[in-house]
């Protein structure tokens, strides 16, 4: 039994949808919640049932499932007290309907509508599929949390604490990566996996749009590594400086900070270590990451998912087991306080945990999921319909967090009127 907010929870049945690398993660934690008794995992994979039987795993109860398969799904999360989403990211917003339909509360680390998304008519589609979804869980009186991993999620959270700490923001810059620790970055691509390899080549051929002195600048997809879109993040903690490259469209993000009236430079950016923006920039334009089938012999295959089997066959590009992985998500804000300059930066750097072996992707992506399950079954997140990271409550989640050796810094200085990150 778990005390918290005030309500006593006990006996909680968690449906876990998905079982990959930020899965595992997100399953070791939620089976220390003492309020939960039985954890129903299901995953496309026969070898998930295997997990049931294995040493701590007694509350698992371990499920064969197509995620294609509704009709099963729909009876699963009709047994849960609550969902956690870690399926590939096509299959985000068909669940996300699914549980508010029958009425179940779900976390999921994904954006419900694909950022990456051109045509604007499907855009718009989406858009409305997502406010009907927030509506019907609203009528339910169940809690959609969507974007709650990492990038997005963390980022998101530590975006709306820095914007409370300024009155009028002019400039703000967020950063969200994933990278190996600079020892282990010892491959030629200076870059190690640690989620869906195919995930990665086409977040990499991704248009962006930022601002830039109150203009907006189109990034054209094949050309977010290009230099003149590059800039240079040296921290010391890092070690060595880092590459910053455009992320998707930060104009959506303005709008949904509530900064479009006064900001002036705005950029989301992923980081790697300097030369992987130089070969992706070559591998893109020359066609490498586009998901178009080519012939070749007696088959066809897409460029990318070529580029993302070539690698994963490889193991330098993955982590040995004394290596690590370094999350790092941080927000830079510039503006004003009752009329003062002032600049003010949050940030949280992780890194793989040796000990128990999950890399910081895992702990920043898994870990939140079940922190947001937590949250919502014992009433410390009881906001009903679709919820945004921002919405939920900062300083608890930060504890929750730092129980598991994430713990942010943030400081604050005199802004001396720059806008560029």
């Amino acid at each position: 039994m778990n005390i918290a907010g005030g309500v006593v929870v006990k006996n909680k049945t968690v449906l876990q949808l998905g079982y990959g690398m930020q899965g595992k993660a997100a399953l070791h934690d939620i089976l220390e919640h003492e309020a939960v008794s039985k954890v129903i995992l299901a995953d496309a994979s026969p070898d998930v049932l295997n997990v049931s039987e294995a040493q701590g795993m007694e509350k698992v109860e371990a499920v064969h499932l197509d995620a294609s398969d509704t009709g099963s799904m729909a009876e699963l999360m009709k047994r849960a007290d609550v969902v956690m989403e870690l399926l590939p990211g096509v299959f985000a917003l068909p669940t996300a309907s699914l549980a508010a339909d029958v009425g179940v509360s779900l976390v999921s680390s994904m954006y419900l509508q694909n950022p990456g998304e051109q045509d604007p008519q499907k855009r718009e589609e989406t858009r409305r599929e997502v406010e009907a979804i927030g509506a019907r869980a609203l009528n339910r009186g169940v809690t959609i949390l969507q974007e709650f991993g990492m990038d997005p999620g963390i980022d998101l959270v530590l975006g709306g604490r820095t914007l409370e700490q300024l009155d009028e923001v002019v400039a703000f810059h967020s950063y969200g990566a994933g990278f190996p620790e600079k020892e282990a970055s010892n491959n030629p691509l200076g870059y190690k996996f640690t989620w869906s390899i195919i995930g990665v080549m086409r977040s990499y051929l991704r248009p962006a749009r930022f601002l830039d002195k109150g203009r907006v600048i189109e990034v054209p997809a094949d050309e977010m590594f290009t230099p003149r879109f590059t800039h240079i993040l040296d921290l010391p903690e890092m070690g060595g400086p880092l590459e910053c490259f455009p992320n998707g469209n930060t104009l959506a993000f303005a709008d949904l900070f509530g900064i479009e009236d006064t900001v002036k430079s705005m950029g989301r950016y992923i980081c790697r270590w300097p030369g992987h923006g130089a070969f992706w920039s070559t591998m893109a334009k020359s066609g490498f990451l586009g998901e178009e089938p080519v012939r070749c012999g007696d088959v066809s295959v897409s460029p990318a998912a070529f580029c993302a089997s070539l690698l994963g066959s490889q193991e330098q590009f993955f982590y040995a087991d004394d290596e690590r992985d370094v999350a790092l998500i941080r927000t830079d804000a510039r503006g004003y306080r009752e009329g003062k300059p002032v600049r003010v930066v949050n940030q949280i750097v992780d890194k793989r945990d040796l000990q128990t072996g999950f890399t910081s992707m895992q702990r920043t992506v898994g870990f939140p999921v079940s922190i947001g399950a937590r949250m919502i079954l014992d009433g410390r997140l009881n906001k009903k319909g679709l919820v945004s990271p921002m919405e939920v409550p900062f300083e608890p989640y930060m504890e929750e967090l730092s129980r598991r050796g994430i713990s942010f810094s943030t400081y604050e200085e005199e802004w001396d009127g720059r806008l560029e990150p």
